[in-house]
Order: structure tokens, then sequence, then C-alpha cells
């Protein structure tokens, strides 16, 4: 990736396509659902300000722990204020893509402009991803049975995981999802500490069948990215992973308390309340894997509803779901225009030719 492909896949007009779909979405779920009785018998106490600032702190305190591991990562080569940069431009990249492709080839291009060093920036964000997915893999089966099967699942209507398994068939998608997420991970952890040309060799067979053959190059690619990432954390220390591990899980925590503290402004919750929308929002996350607007907009608002509408009073969930993005995905797309061009003049200067 060079500079004029990097500022065409960032550009700031792609923002214009998210936020019209978010915007024409979240009216359209406010048109259909809203409750204005609803909304007068909220208690705008102090405590509901408290609860909205704490929200946007968990957002503020999310991002922090990101740029905390990517300084880790990095062998703190970034400061605090490139990792702002980094982070803001990744999350930026994420936001204009849809979820399925994601911002990692963005990624690496931007923290190997900061580095200059291809395979150590390759293996920064293959280990980001890595550690995000572990996350997941780990907290999902703990939530499971901490809240069990049928609540977990039980959402629109929907009273056990038997009416979602043969009626919705949410169950077996969600299934899919972890086991597709399981298997990249366990693959990728072999690769990266034990033997990654076995990975490589793996690809190239699997992908040399005819009706494969036109990805090989790309799966050959991954591969040698694979074997580069492997010589570069072999050999990394226990507190290395300590640290990165607890940066990733403040972060994601972090992530998944916004919709808890905004759900607390309009009704009080209890330690199992709690509980189960963190463990919805894993859910929620799966499904939002695969939207294929940018950044989930508009998709996201209606996983929202569906997931988190029996839990939030009725008649509030859409605009509760509106303030949830405001919060949490908008800024990025703000935040990335802004510095995107600031960050180019920075790293492609004179006194960084390359």
């Amino acid at each position: 990736m060079d500079k004029s492909k990097l500022i065409n896949t960032l550009k700031p007009s792609r923002i214009i396509y998210p936020i019209l779909v978010g915007f024409i979405v979240a009216t359209w779920l406010l048109y259909k659902d809203f409750d204005v009785a609803a909304f007068l018998k909220i208690d705008w106490t102090w405590h509901a300000g408290i609860f909205g600032i704490m929200a946007i702190v968990m957002m503020f305190l999310r991002d922090l722990a990101y740029m905390y591991r990517i300084r880790i990562l990095t062998d703190k080569e970034l400061s605090w204020k490139k990792s702002f940069q980094v982070i803001m431009l990744w999350e930026f990249a994420s936001a204009i893509t849809p979820s399925i492709v994601g911002g990692s080839a963005v990624a690496i291009f931007i923290v190997h402009k900061e580095i200059s060093n291809v395979g150590k920036s390759t293996a920064i964000v293959m280990v980001s991803s890595m550690l995000d997915e572990l996350f997941y893999i780990v907290m999902v089966p703990i939530l499971y049975f901490l809240i069990g099967g049928d609540k977990l699942f039980s959402i629109s209507g929907i009273t056990s995981v038997e009416d979602m398994t043969f009626g919705y068939g949410l169950f077996y998608f969600f299934l899919f999802g972890y086991l597709f997420l399981l298997t990249y991970t366990l693959i990728i952890l072999y690769a990266l500490f034990y033997n990654p040309r076995l990975i490589k060799w793996v690809f190239i067979k699997v992908f040399s069948l005819p009706f494969l053959r036109k990805w090989r190059i790309g799966a050959a690619k991954a591969g040698d990215d694979l074997i580069i990432a492997s010589k570069e954390i072999k050999g990394k220390p226990k507190r290395y992973w300590i640290k990165t591990g607890l940066a990733t899980l403040v972060s994601w925590t972090a992530r998944f308390w916004v919709v808890n503290f905004l759900i607390l402004i309009v009704m009080s919750l209890g330690l199992y309340d709690h509980i189960l929308i963190y463990g919805r929002q894993l859910l929620m996350w799966v499904i939002m894997l695969v939207s294929p607007t940018p950044g989930s907009s508009g998709f996201a608002e209606v996983v929202f509803v569906d997931f988190l509408g029996e839990i939030i009073p009725k008649g509030l969930g859409p605009s509760m779901a509106l303030i949830w993005r405001l919060i949490s995905y908008y800024p990025y797309l703000i935040i990335g225009a802004v510095i995107l061009p600031i960050w180019i003049k920075r790293v492609f200067s004179s006194d960084n030719p390359d």
C-alpha cells in the first residue's frame, strides 16, 4: 500500500455513507418504536447525569487501553501521542469499511510508517487481532455458564434455545461464528508460536484447489506474514503477554460497559442484569461481523434493539441505540477525518521519506 492508495481508502468523504445509512435506520426505528410516554417517565436526576458521563469515560478508557497495548507491542517505540493517532486511524479505517473486511491491511501500513519495520508491523497487527479473538473465545463460555443458554439466547420473543435453533437459526449462526473464530485463532496461535511454515504450506495446498485458485497468491502472502510475525514475537517475556492481555480485557470490557451505563440512565440494574447485557453484546459482536455496511452502520442499530430491547423499557430501545452509536462509533469518523491529514503530513514529510 502506498500513499495514494491509503488516501483513497481513508478519504474523509467516505464518512458520508455510514453517517447517512445510520441516520436513516435510526430515524426509521424511532418512527416505528419510539414511545414518548416512556421517555417522559425517565427520572432525570443527577444519577442519570453521572451514568451518562461514565458511558463516555468508558470509551476513553477503551482507547487508553488500546493505546497502552500498542505501546507494549511496539516495545514503547511509539509515544502516547503517536499511539493515539495510530489507534484513531485504525478505528477510522474499521469505521468506514465493512466489518467483514476490517482495517488490518491499513493498520499494518500505518504502524509500518511509524516504526519502519514491516515484519514487526505485521506481527503487531496480527497479535492485536489474536488477543481480541482470544478475549471473545474465553469470555463466551464463561458468560454462557454464568447466564445460562436459554436466557443468553432468548431474544425478541424467542423463549428458548430450541425456538431459536429451529425457528430462527440464531444459535446455529452463533455456533458457526464461534467455531470459525476458534479455528482461526488456533491456527494463528500454532503458526506464531510453533510452525508457521507448515501453515503456509497448508494454505497453498488448500488454495490450489480449482475453485480457490484465484486466492492462492493472497494465501501465500498470508503464510509469509505468519512466518515474519512468528520471528518477531518468539522469546517475548511473560510480562509482555500479561500486560497486553490485561489491556485487551480492559479495552473490551470498557467498550461493553458503555451500554450498561447508558441503560442505568433509564432504569436500575442488578448484578445478573449487568452480566446478561455484557453477554448479549458478545452475541451482537458476532452478528455485526458479517455486516455489509461500513462499521456496521444501520445494521448495528437494528441488532441493538433486537438483542437488548427486552431489557430496556419498551419504547426506548431505538433512542438508546442512537445514543450508543453517537458515543461509540460516530466520534471515530470525525476524529479520524481530522487526524488523517495531520498524520499524512507528518509521516510523508521530507524527514520521513519512506
